[in-house]
Formats: structure tokens, C-alpha cells, sequence
């Protein structure tokens, strides 16, 4: 039931970055409410995080399956039957995925939400016998696992068509990595890093640095890259293909992973013990660009980025992110300045690892402040305001704002604070807060710097 992806980089837009978890029966009606809102203000592109069925962390890069959808995303009062043809069809067509991510979820049900190579050896293994016997004695179960998924995708492809109808496009996230305790990993064992009984021999992370003394341990498998590439890389060309039967523009998370990534022996206690591995990145792209002519990409180029990772978007003419909050540490050559920024690059005020612009700048010491308030040619009373200004007035094609700096709102609306597992990924909108009045103001400003 994938949609037609429509182009974004045509011409100048601004859109507007809001998870799907903030809002009340987003694949309904709270969705089109939301696509109706951003109509009417000028936007055309809904930019969302990864859609996937998260873990217990709630992160929503760290989910149990990049192919399946979050159902606590539907909509209860718009349920389509799971029978007919359209069923059917749906059935055909996700045959290569759904069935075993229905049975990951049982057997985890079953099984008290063990990691599966916890499970049983016959069940961690994929043993043909026992799983057959689990989808005689269990058929129920996974008939409705397979069912809440077409209703998941059922009501997403009709959010996109009326986003579409309304000129929204949809922009969508993909992790680098997939989650250890995810389908995938268990479905696909050859496609990773891992020892005889499941656990990963390397896990994924990035160095010590500035922010960092002991680097970052995510603990994500690592890919098998040689045995991709054997095998054409069908996983990745997987992934992507699903997410653009989905959205008109992706994300790929961490970008600079596909140049050379931080690679952790299994069981280390931190990231230091770490090393650079090469990755076959050029080759993995120009297999998604035989499929896809038009790659319709953005890189995650954040943090430290080296010429390689430069030279491979560019080679593919990918654009990078560039963050204002990230400009203003007294460098006039910071390549986060408004006045650094490319055509070619995505702006944004902050992203959803920021602080919301308004608890960013409270929080600025009064020399960065400053700072802030002489290059923007304000005060404090006028941010954050000023600097989603800025983002419109950047030369970059396309300008994603966080809803919560439209909002004006505090560091209480933070989404998602990284290192930390508590409190996040909660922020909920309040639907009166998008009223006419502030559509006026987001129109005439998407008006006046040739967005809307």
C-alpha cells in the first residue's frame, strides 16, 4: 500500500518536527488536525522520528522492529476490518517481514520478555519444528499481531494521502543500527556480529571527545559489512525501501558511520576501548542509488565529522543538517552560523537530542548570550522567535523547527535529553495551542522568506 513519494528539495519549504508519541490518535485524527494546522501556517513537511515499535525505554531509536509500526499510534475509532482483499494484499506484500516479527512477539510474551537469545536453544535458534508448533498453538495470537499491523499501515498511508491532498510532505528517520533485542537480529543473524549463542561479538558506540571522557557505549551489533555486501546489501535496501513506502524524504541517522565506524569489543565497560572500522558506505549508497535514481535522503552529519564522511554525502549529493544552537561559541567560521549554511543543507533551531530553543538560551552563559542577542540584533525578549526567524532566512532549501520553539516553550517541553534513561520521550501537545493566531504569524514569516 506504499504511497508515491513527492519531491522536497524543489524549492524552499519549512516544516515542522513533532513525533508522533506528542500527539492524541496521531494516525487519525489528531494527524490530520495537526497536517490541517500546518496547512494553514505555511508548512509542507511533517518531519518524524522512527516509527517502529520501541522497546521499554520508549526510545524510538531503539526499536523492536524497523519494519513493523508502533500501534499505540492508531487510531481506536477508525479501525479498518483486517479481512478483504486489501488484507490480503497486505498479507502478500510484507510476507518477507511480518510473519516472523508476529512470532518475535509472541514468543516474547511468551517467554516474560526475555532478549531472545535468552530464549529456549529451539526457539533462540530458530529451530523449524518448534516454531511451527508455535504458530499451531498460538495462531490466534499472531493473527493478531499480523492484523494490528495493517490497521497500522492502513491508517498511515491514509494520513500521508491527506497530507498530500493538503501539499505536506512526510519526513521520516531511520537508525543506523537496529536494536539487539529486535526481529531483525533474531531473524537475520548472518547480517551481524554475533557468536554462536546471539550475543554480539562488537557493539556499536563513538569515541571519547570533548563532551565525553568514555566515549558512548549503545551496544548495538554491529553489521556483518562483508557479508552484506555479498549479498548486494538486500538487509539495508530492505530497511530504506520499507521507509519510503511510508515517507517522501528520510534521515539516516549517523551518517558518518557509513564512511568508518567506532567498533567495542563485546563486554567492554566503556567506549575507549574502541576502534575505527572501515565501512563500505559508497558501495552500500550506489546500491540504493540503482534503486532509487533519486536518492531521497539527509544525512546526520553532527558531532565530528571528517573528510571522508564530507566527500561520500557529497559524492551523492545528500544534504547535511546544520543546528543553530550549535553556532554560537564565538567562531565566526562555525559552520551552524546562519551565514555559513549551504543551499544544499536542512536548518534547524534544535533537534529532538536539544533542549527546546527557549530552555537553550535561559540556560546560556551571559558572555554566549550576548553573544546570541548581537548576531540575531535582539534581545532576550524576542527569543526564541528570533532564532526560528533565522532559520527561515537561512539560504538552506529546506528549515525544520521543533513544534515546541513555535510554542515558545521552556526546557519543561524537552523531548529527549541523550545519556539519560528517564523522563523522556513524554512531551504530549496541548491541541488548543495551535490556534489561528499563531498560524497567521508562522504564515507570514514562511510568506516572507519564500517558504510558504
Amino acid at each position: 500500500m506504499p504511497g508515491e513519494v513527492l519531491p522536497v528539495f524543489d524549492r524552499r519549504r519549512c516544516g515542522v518536527l513533532l513525533h508522533l508519541s506528542s500527539l492524541d490518535a496521531p494516525l487519525g485524527r489528531g494527524g490530520r488536525a495537526f497536517i490541517d494546522w500546518l496547512a494553514l501556517a505555511g508548512f509542507s513537511v511533517w518531519q518524524v522520528l522512527p516509527l517502529g515499535p520501541p522497546g521499554a525505554s520508549s526510545s524510538p531509536y531503539w526499536v523492536r522492529s524497523d519494519f513493523a509500526g508502533n500501534t499505540a499510534f492508531i487510531d481506536a475509532a477508525e479501525r479498518p476490518p483486517a479481512d478483504g482483499d486489501h488484507y490480503r494484499r497486505f498479507l502478500e506484500d510484507s510476507r518477507f517481514w511480518l510473519e516472523d516479527y508476529a512470532l518475535f512477539e509472541v514468543l516474547g510474551a511468551l517467554l516474560k520478555g526475555e532478549p531472545w537469545w535468552q530464549w529456549q536453544e529451539e526457539y533462540r535458534d530458530r529451530d523449524p519444528a518448534a516454531l511451527a508448533r508455535v504458530k499451531s498453538e498460538h495462531a490466534q495470537e499472531l493473527a493478531r499481531a499480523q492484523a494490528e499491523q495493517f490497521v497500522f499501515a492502513t491508517q498511515w498511508q491514509r494520513l500521508r494521502a491527506y497530507a498530500h491532498e493538503r501539499g505536506v510532505r512526510l519526513f521520516g528517520d531511520v537508525p543506523f543500527y537496529v536494536a539487539p533485542d529486535s526481529a531483525e537480529v533474531w531473524t537475520h543473524r548472518e547480517q551481524f556480529q554475533l557468536d554462536a549463542a546471539g550475543k554480539p561479538r562488537a557493539v556499536a558506540g563513538v569515541p571519547p571527545d570533548y563532551f565525553s571522557e568514555f566515549g558512548q557505549l549503545w551496544g548495538n551489533p554491529l553489521y556483518d559489512w562483508a557479508r552484506m555486501r555479498r549479498d548486494g546489501f538486500g538487509f539495508w535496501r530492505a530497511r530504506v525501501r520499507s521507509q519510503l513506502a511510508r515517507v517522501d524524504l528520510l534521515r539516516i541517522d549517523h551518517f558518518r558511520a557509513l564512511a568508518a565506524h567506532w567498533a567495542v569489543p563485546a563486554g567492554a565497560p566503556d567506549a575507549r576501548g574502541g576502534a575505527w572500522r572501515r565501512t563500505p558506505g559508497r558501495a552500500l549508497l550506489k546500491a540504493l542509488e540503482e534503486e532509487f535514481p533519486v536518492l531521497p535522503l539527509v544525512a546526520e552529519d553532527l558531532g565530528f565529522i571528517t573528510p571522508d564522511v564530507e566527500a561520500l554525502r557529497r559524492r551523492f549529493r545528500i544534504p547535511g543538517m546544520r543546528v543553530l544552537q550549535f553556532g554560537f561559541d564565538g567562531n565566526p567560521q562555525n559552520p551552524h552560523l546562519p551565514h555559513m549554511l549551504r543551499h544544499n543543507s536542512v536548518c534547524y533551531t534544535g533537534t529532538h537530542d536539544n533542549d527546546t530553543s527557549g530552555g537553550w538560551f535561559t540556560s546560556l552563559n551571559q558572555d554566549t548570550r550576548h553573544r546570541v542577542e548581537s548576531y540575531l540584533g535582539t534581545d532576550a525578549r524576542a527569543m526564541p522567535h528570533a532564532l526560528v526567524r533565522a532559520a527561515c532566512a537561512s539560504v538552506a532549501t529546506l528549515a525544520i523547527v521543533p513544534l515546541q520553539d513555535l510554542l515558545e516553550l521552556g526546557s519543561e517541553a524537552r523531548l529527549n535529553t541523550p545519556g539519560t534513561a528517564q523522563g523522556n520521550w513524554g512531551w504530549k501537545l496541548s491541541p488548543p495551542a495551535l490556534g489561528p493566531e499563531l498560524a497567521q504569524r508562522c504564515a507570514a514569516l514562511n510568506q516572507l522568506y519564500g517558504r510558504a
